[in-house]
């Protein structure tokens, strides 16, 4: 009776060693986040966003891609890259790993509404995340707290 007794307090203790144990973790990996491509075929232009959190951004924070006319966002367009490719080239004054490239859009040139949508997001999108104004203000947007 000994004997079974003992056995039985090894059994339960056994359990209870490997009900306690920790579970292996689930794939931990995240997801690679895929990058916006910004084109338009008949001009044969591209740009291509690899910021992380752009892709959630537009897809969950922008507006629809009608909500603002092609003009609007055309004349913000012009003032974002404005001021990002002065930033841009002044990396000594301004954060070269936000500021990497210059870009090339000129406003003689129709880029449709889709390019200027997801170019206008993106500067919305850079705005928020590195806390920056690109419409010619210094600091902070007042909606940026």
């Amino acid at each position: 009776m000994k004997c079974l007794f003992q056995f039985l307090r090894l059994i339960i203790l056994g359990i209870l060693i490997i009900s306690c144990s920790s579970s292996p973790l689930k794939n931990s990996r995240k997801q690679k986040e895929e990058p916006v491509i910004i084109s338009n075929d008949s001009l044969e232009y591209e740009i291509i966003i690899l910021d992380v959190g752009f892709t959630l951004y537009l897809n969950t924070v922008a507006k629809p891609e009608n909500y603002y006319s092609l003009n609007y966002l055309e004349n913000k367009n012009n003032i974002y890259v404005t001021n990002w490719n002065l930033r841009a080239l002044n990396p000594s004054k301004f954060n070269s790993s936000i500021y990497e490239n210059s870009i090339d859009y000129s406003p003689q040139i129709r880029y449709g509404l889709e390019v200027n949508y997801k170019l206008f997001n993106y500067f919305q999108f850079a705005q928020q995340k590195y806390k920056i104004r690109l419409d010619g203000g210094s600091g902070l947007s007042p909606n940026f707290k």
